[in-house]
Formats: structure tokens, sequence, C-alpha cells
């Protein structure tokens, strides 16, 4: 039986894929590196930012003494873009009251920063829905490693099979399947609905009963 359903955020509850990307370049920019738009959908997609300066620096020289710097500015600037047009969902309001209702436990699991993740959820009106959130600052390694994920089963106080995952991007998904939980797949945020979450949760418990 499942009886946890546990969100990323990014592509998921909030369409802010491209709001980290522009965030991101623009900081960069000051500095005369920039992520291309190619790059950014096939190798850095999901990963943090911690992560992405890292590669920047292995691929491109980024020096690693403007890391600290390039990644607060880079959430200055998301947060800039987060007041602007981050606004709640109806959609996915409508599927989590349904989900809290039908007594399932709820959390966000990404890997963005508290911070964002809070405020992200508050613009969303979301946050009423969930039991908690989990951030790249509460884990040593980000996805695609599963460490968020199991820490964040564990938590919920349940096991890896009463779980089930929404991820959207290859980092996320092998994260959620390396937790041993259930995943659905999405493609877009739209996916995320009352219906798709159930029907995933029917073909799982129809599975578990053959």
């Amino acid at each position: 039986m499942i009886k946890a359903v546990i969100f990323d955020m990014d592509g998921v509850l909030i369409d802010a894929k491209e709001w980290h990307y522009e965030a991101l370049n623009k900081a960069l920019l000051k500095f005369g590196y920039e992520i291309s738009r190619h790059d950014h959908l096939v190798t850095f997609d999901g990963l943090p930012t911690r992560t992405k300066l890292e590669m920047l620096s292995q691929q491109d020289g980024l020096p690693g003494k403007l890391h600290g710097f390039i990644n607060s500015l880079k959430q200055k600037y998301t947060m800039q873009i987060v007041n602007e047009k981050c606004v709640p969902n109806f959609v996915h309001r409508f599927a989590l009251s349904k989900l809290r209702a039908e007594g399932y436990k709820m959390a966000v699991a990404s890997n963005s920063i508290r911070n964002s993740i809070a405020s992200m959820m508050e613009f969303a009106d979301l946050q009423e829905y969930l039991e908690f959130y989990m951030s790249n600052e509460d884990v040593v390694n980000g996805k695609p490693d599963p460490e968020i994920y199991i820490k964040t089963i564990d938590k919920l106080g349940f096991l890896p099979e009463e779980c089930l995952i929404v991820e959207d991007n290859f980092n996320g998904i092998k994260a959620a399947r390396a937790s041993g939980a259930h995943v659905l797949e999405v493609q877009t945020v739209d996916d995320v609905n009352y219906l798709n979450i159930r029907n995933k949760i029917k073909q799982i418990e129809g599975e578990a009963e053959v």
C-alpha cells in the first residue's frame, strides 16, 4: 500500500527550470561565463547549483573562489523571479488537497536550498499540505545520489515500497529509483495532477495484489 507521496519541486510542483537557468546565467555572466541552453537541458538539469559550479570549474576554468559569491547572487536573482512569477496552480492545490484528505502523507525533496523551497511553496500556496521540505542543505550528496529521498522516506516513517516519488528529470529519476521507492515520471508540471497520481497508485497496488 502506498502511504506517502514525495514531490521533487522544480519542474514538478513549480515550473521553475527556466527561472534557475536565467538566474544562474545572470550571475555567471558578470564573470564572463555562461551555460548554454543545450548543456542546461542535457547536462545540468536537476543538479544543485554548487554541483553546476564545480562542473564549470572543471570544464571551463571557473575560479573556485567565486563559487560562494556566484551562488549567493544566483539565489537573490532566483528570489526576484519567484516574487514576480510564482503563483498558485489550481490543479496542484486540488491534487494535494485530495491526497491529504485521503490520508496520504506528502513532502518535498528538492536539490534547491531550503529558503527557495519554503518561498516557492508559500507563493504556490501548497505548504499546508506538506509534512516538511528536504533541501540540498539537509544532505551531503545531492541528486542523482539517492540520499535526499532515503532521508525523506525515513523521516516520514515509511518503507521505500510504501512511497511514491514524483520526478521529472534524469538525475532526479535516477535518485528516486535508487531509493527503492516507486516513481511517477512526469514531463511537465501539467502532468502532476490528481488523476495521474491516483492512477499510478492504483497500478502499483494492483500489481502488488497479483
